[in-house]
Parts: structure tokens; C-alpha cells; sequence
């Protein structure tokens, strides 16, 4: 904050300050006189002739002072009061019992010669009346809302852009606006105390507390559309504080587009908050990858492999072949693609990745020039229940898969991996580990450029945390997390395909590509967050509640083995990480081993994957079906 809007900020809160504690000194000596008439029966002659009122005025201003002091100490006179919740309540408590425990103690030393029931009295009282004076706040900021209003959320704009002004102009003049912009924040100093259209810019992103008091704010929106995701949380935590709800208009390129509306702003998103800002690829060298030839997806009704079809679409391939086991998936997709490309020649077919000559017979048909490959099971904990399906779906899927690309032609190949495959503590991971080492073994016996893509926790996928998270906010809590500490690297679904089909331009074969993804992301911060963002209060209105880690969970998730380094690609977020030797030939003698095993024990089957990866280091005790 700069030495003029600090100034601004005092000389506003000032006068607010000084009222409350005059407020507060005729609270503590009408509670102190109370106490005294409450302990006599409510008779003011027996309190009189008790002697008790000259010292209740001889130690008044010691009192006075004793309070006051307190209560500075439980930050009572720092607090936004126009949003006091259960948290300030608890201060309020807190305080006075503390003035209670210090009165006890100059009474029992006789110190304060006042009968011994005095302090609780004192200190109920202080409570109920402290509480009412610092509540009656948001009473007040409720009426003036109503009184001082037209209907319209009062509504602060962050943001004197050019963007702000759009918005700005849009609630000015659209029927549909609810909002009645009452301030502007800029962080430009040289637009301080200026207007727009008649709205005052009041100050930085460190006046948003006290202007929100000020103006009385009700709803926040977020007018940078080229804000870094850094600046966006740090804006987001201090609104926050504040209670108001919160939006944001959407992003620079629909700006650039001119499709700024009412209804284009919209809730902030989980996504918003990544500690990173959103990966940007220059994809001009894909058109040519993908225009005229015949892409196929397996797993092309899921999450990722959905979203590959969306933005496969665009490049317009000649045709595009889906591949699922699940008919509802597939047939969503195909839905889809009809209404946004119905010009494209979709091909939807359901078959499993497992069936070498369902796989074998599809490519046949279809000859596709490239494979994007994203079947697999991926539930850590489940897997960990059946193993035997983890193996066969994930290893052995890839396998059929890869091998039939490999028969008939196919010229790039990409496999869907995940940062559980380094250093994995659970099947799922080990079996996506074996996978790129099949695609790497491959690699070097095939004219097929066979890659793998490497990245974290895909925000709003099926079975990840987010919709579980919105689910139980949604019934009223409580919210899971396995650990307070444990932490994961995120990306969005779009990110991620990105980086699939960045990858896809610049494999030249057997490269594992791994995703700058910036710093991992607490779990509990994420949910605590989407309490946040969902109107509640974590642990006062909806409890988080910590579960424990699942069997084969890792508190921290990794992106590159130790063996492995990094080499960077024309892209400065998308590295890729240094082949590790291994015997090939060993490893697909130890394959059909593998294979044999998928029938057996799942005991057996986990030491041959251990043998296979050594970094696999399973849990002590494995969950039995």
C-alpha cells in the first residue's frame, strides 16, 4: 500500500476506532455497575449501604483500562464487525474470561476489595453486551444497504482497464444487471481518486477491506482478465476476509472478442486458484500433424480422452475414430461432435483394449496415422482391491494396443502416463510405469514414434478429488481428506490435452514428456477453499474431516525419477525427462511372466511387478478381494 492510500486508510477507520472504544468504555462501567446490582438482588438501597459503590468508582478507570487492553490483545477493535461471525464471537469469549481471571486474582488478594461473585458477573455480562454492540454492526450494515439501495447488489469492480470500463458499462446499461457498481480498486497509484463513468477508484488491493466496510459491499468482481493466477489468489484472499461473494469476468480472449456480458461473469473456479498461471502452447505446428489424417483415441469416452476428441475436432483430422469400453461415454462424445463438427467423420466403436484382436481388427480397418492412447484404469485405491484388473487393463491394454500400431503402420503414438508411475507405492502407478517401458522398448524395434506424457492430477476428471468435493459440500459436509498434508500437482482436463497433443508434434520417439506444473497443491487447502468459494465457513458451517491415506496413497506425488533429469523443448513448460536404461529383452521375457500371473495370486503378481520396477515399493500389507 502506498504512503497515500495508507493515509486514506487510517483516516477512514479513525473515526471508527475511536468511536468504539468511547463505546466500549461506557459498556465496561455500565456492565461493572450491573454486576454489583445483579449481586444484591437488584436493590439499589442494600447496594448502596453495602459500601461496595466507592470502590467500584476508585478502581473504574483501572478497569477501564485493564478491559480496553484486553481486549486490544483479542483483536477487537481490528475486525471487520459489519461481517462478525462465529470467530469473532470466540475472541469476544476469550477476552472476557480473561478480565474475569485477572479480577479473580486481585479479589482474592484482596487487592480489589469487591465481593468474590463480582468478576463472573462482570465478565457474563461484558460478553452479551460486548457482543451485541460489535454485532449490531451488521445490523446496521444491512439496514443501510436497504435504506441507501435500489435493489441491486452493491458491488465492488476490481480492475479501471479497459475491461473494468466494459463491465462497468454492461451494468449501466443492460436489463438484466443486479449489480450497482459503489467503487473501483486499481493498483495503479496514478488512477487513485479518479473516476469512471462516475464511480470513484478508492484505492489498491490493500484498501479492498476497509472499502468494502466503507461502501457496503456485497458482492466482488474481478475485471483483469489477464491477471497471473499469483495475483489472482492473492486478490482472492483477501476478499475472502471480507465475506462478500465473489466473481470474475471471463478471460482475455473472450475480451478480444468482445463477448463481455452479465452472463458471461461467472463464480470463481477452483481451477482460478493453481499457484500457477494456466499453460499456454503455441500449437501452430499440429494443424499439419493432424489435418487430412485418420487419429483414433482409445478411452475416447473419458475424461482426457473426451477432451482429446473435442480439440482433435478443430484440427480437422479426415476422420476420427473413438475407441471405449463404456457405451455411455462414447456415445456422449459422439453426440457432441455431431452438433459442434458435424462435418467431421466420426467413427464411435465399443471394444476393450484388453481384446488384442478387437484392437488388431479396429486398426486394420481404419489404418490411423496417429493413436492417442488414454484406457486405463486409474483409481489408486481401487486398483489397489484388484490388482489383477490394474495389470490387464493398464500393462497389457497398452501392450495390444502399441504392438497393433506398430503392425499396421501407425506413425505416432502416444501414451497417457501419470506422475504415479514414479517411484510408485501403488499398482496403478507400477502398471503405468510398465507401460512406458513398453512404449520405449517399442520405440527402438518400430518405425513407429511411440512417446509417453507424464502429468499430475487432472482438476475435475472422474473419480478426482473435485466432484467428490463438490458433492459433499453439496449434502452439507463433511468433507474428506485423507491427510492435512498431503499434496498433489494439478492441471485442468484442457491443460492436459494440450500436452498430449503438444507432445504428439515434438516426439521424435521414446521420450517421456513431463509438464512444468509449478508447485504442488495441499489437499486441505483445496477443500477448504471450496468451502470458501461455495459461501461456507471450513470447520464452522461445513467440518473437513481427515480420513487417512488409502492403501498405496503417497503424501507427495513426483514428476521425475531420481535417475531421470530434464531437457528442455521449445516449449519452456514442457520438458522431457532422460531415458533410464534397462534391459529390453529381460523385460519382455519378464512381461510374458507377467502375463502368466494376471491368472494366479495377487501376491505373486506384486513381486513380479517389483521385479519389473524396481522403484515399486508396495504397502506392507496388501488388500485382499
Amino acid at each position: 500500500m502506498s504512503a497515500l492510500e495508507k493515509k486514506k486508510a487510517n483516516l477512514v477507520l479513525l473515526p471508527r476506532l475511536i468511536s468504539l472504544v468511547v463505546l466500549d468504555v461506557l459498556v465496561i462501567n455500565l456492565t461493572a455497575f450491573l454486576a454489583l446490582f445483579i449481586r444484591h438482588e437488584f436493590d439499589f438501597a442494600a447496594l448502596k449501604f453495602s459500601g461496595f459503590l466507592p470502590v467500584l468508582r476508585q478502581w473504574a478507570v483501572v478497569n477501564t483500562v485493564l478491559t480496553v487492553t484486553i481486549f486490544i490483545g483479542f483483536r477487537l477493535y481490528s475486525s471487520l464487525w459489519g461481517f462478525a461471525g462465529a470467530d469473532e464471537m470466540l475472541h469476544i469469549f476469550s477476552a472476557s474470561m480473561s478480565v474475569m481471571v485477572v479480577q479473580l486474582a486481585l479479589v482474592f488478594l484482596q487487592a480489589m476489595p469487591l465481593p468474590r461473585s463480582f468478576p463472573v458477573l462482570y465478565a457474563m455480562l461484558l460478553f452479551v453486551a460486548t457482543t451485541m454492540v460489535r454485532f449490531s454492526y451488521r445490523f446496521v450494515r444491512r439496514i443501510r444497504t436497504l435504506t441507501t439501495g435500489d435493489g441491486r447488489r452493491r458491488t465492488m469492480l476490481i480492475g479501471a482497464g479497459e475491461a473494468g470500463a466494459l463491465v462497468l458499462r454492461e451494468f449501466r446499461g443492460s436489463h438484466m444487471s443486479q449489480n450497482k457498481v459503489v467503487c473501483i480498486i486499481d493498483d495503479d497509484p496514478a488512477k487513485l481518486g479518479r473516476q469512471i463513468m462516475g464511480v470513484r477508484i478508492v484505492g489498491g488491493r490493500d484498501s479492498i477491506t476497509w472499502a468494502v466496510e466503507k461502501y457496503a459491499v456485497e458482492e466482488i468482481i474481478l475485471a483483469i482478465p489477464s491477471v497471473s493466477a499469483q495475483v489472482k489468489k492473492e486478490i482472492w484472499q483477501i476478499c475472502a476476509e471480507t465475506g462478500c461473494k465473489f466473481k470474475q469476468m471471463p478471460g482475455i480472449y473472450q475480451l478480444a472478442n468482445g463477448d463481455v456480458s452479465i452472463q458471461a461473469i461467472r463464480d470463481i473456479q477452483i481451477e482460478d486458484l493453481l499457484e500457477r498461471d494456466v499453460i499456454r502452447v503455441d500449437m501452430g505446428g499440429l494443424s499439419d500433424l493432424i489435418r487430412g489424417k485418420t487419429v483414433m483415441v482409445t478411452g475416447g469416452g473419458g475424461s482426457i480422452g473426451s477432451e482429446l476428441c473435442r480439440q482433435l475436432a478443430g484440427y480437422e483430422p479426415k476422420e476420427l475414430v473413438i475407441f471405449d469400453i463404456y457405451e455411455n461415454n462414447a456415445y456422449a462424445i459422439e453426440q457432441e461432435l455431431r452438433y459442434t463438427h458435424p462435418e467431421l467423420r466420426t467413427h464411435v466403436l465399443i471394444g476393450s483394449v484388453r481384446d488384442q484382436k478387437r484392437i488388431d481388427a479396429v486398426m486394420g480397418q481404419f489404418k490411423p496415422t496417429i493413436v492417442y492412447h488414454a484406457a486405463a484404469h486409474k483409481h489408486v485405491p481401487l486398483m489397489e482391491r484388484s490388482p489383477l484388473e490394474a495389470v490387464k487393463n493398464n500393462i497389457f491394454g497398452t501392450y495390444n494396443t502399441a504392438r497393433a500400431a506398430d503392425k499396421h503402420g501407425v506413425e505416432h503414438f502416444v501414451l497417457i502416463s501419470t506422475d504415479k508411475a514414479v517411484n510408485p507405492t501403488n499398482v496403478m502407478g507400477a502398471s503405468k510405469r510398465v507401460c512406458e517401458m513398453i512404449i520405449q522398448t517399442l520405440a527402438e524395434q518400430s518405425k513407429t514414434c511411440f512417446a509417453a506424457v507424464r502429468f499430475g492430477n487432472v482438476l475435475g476428471s472422474n473419480g478426482s478429488v473435485i466432484p467428490l468435493f463438490r458433492d459433499q459440500i453439496k449434502k452439507g459436509g463433511p468433507v474428506t481428506v485423507t491427510h492435512p498434508e498431503i499434496t498433489r500437482f494439478f492441471m485442468t482436463i484442457p491443460e492436459a490435452v494440450t500436452l498430449v497433443l503438444q507432445a504428439g508434434a515434438f516426439a521424435k520417439g521414446g521420450e517421456i514428456f513431463v509438464l512444468d506444473m509449478g508447485r504442488p497443491v495441499k489437499i486441505d487447502d483445496l477443500a477448504r477453499n471450496m468451502i470458501r468459494l461455495s459461501g461456507f465457513e471450513p470447520d464452522v458451517d461445513i467440518k473437513v474431516v481427515y480420513s487417512g491415506l488409502r492403501p498405496g496413497e503417497k503424501l507427495y506425488e513426483e514428476l521425475l525419477m531420481g535417475e531421470e533429469g530434464l531437457t528442455k523443448t521449445a516449449n519452456d513448460l514442457i520438458y522431457v525427462g532422460h531415458k533410464i536404461d534397462f534391459d529390453q529383452d529381460r523385460f519382455l521375457a519378464q512381461l510374458q511372466e507377467l502375463e502368466r500371473l494376471t491368472e494366479g495370486q495377487e501376491a505373486d503378481l506384486r513381486r513380479r511387478l517389483r521385479s519389473i520396477v524396481p522403484t515399486y515399493a508396495p504397502p506392507a500389507e496388501a488388500v485382499q478381494v
